[in-house]
């Protein structure tokens, strides 16, 4: 069957998973098969035993998040002074605090400016540095928007 994590303790390696039909199974980290850490919005594949989800699999991203990274990494590294990466990302609120950090820079002899272009960088350092899959977990899935 195909699902999603609905959500994930870590403190007690337990989480719910929702079928594509809408039902609801619980799981145990025991019963994870996939490298990464069970993550909330992952998308998975499972089998049923006795109404409880078993042999888990992370379904990996698709080529779509690829793109997405890529264009968050460009997007940060030549216009990440003014959020655009954040606002691609869908951090609205993100990308407007950098926005109006940039535009009070020249107002301010440039010391925000360049501490969110340093800012910026690092984020485009950070996302290149990520495989698909973290990347899609960490800023799509989980939506994290800073570092």
């Amino acid at each position: 069957m195909k699902g999603k994590i609905l959500g994930y303790d870590k403190l007690s390696q337990t989480g719910i998973i929702v079928a594509e039909n809408g039902v609801r199974y619980n799981f145990a980290k025991a019963d994870w098969c996939s490298p990464t850490e069970p993550m909330t919005n992952a998308n998975v594949d499972f089998e049923l035993m006795n109404d409880y989800a078993v042999r888990i699999y992370h379904i990996k991203s698709s080529s779509f998040n690829l793109d997405k990274k890529w264009i968050a990494t460009l997007l940060a590294f030549f216009f990440g002074s003014v959020g655009a990466h954040k606002f691609y990302l869908g951090y609205a609120k993100q990308g407007i605090i950098m926005l109006v950090a940039f535009i009070f820079g020249f107002i301010l002899l440039g010391i925000p400016s360049l501490i969110i272009f340093i800012i910026s960088f690092i984020e485009a350092i950070l996302y290149l540095s990520k495989d698909e899959e973290l990347f899609d977990e960490t800023y799509v899935a989980n939506e994290r928007p800073w570092f």
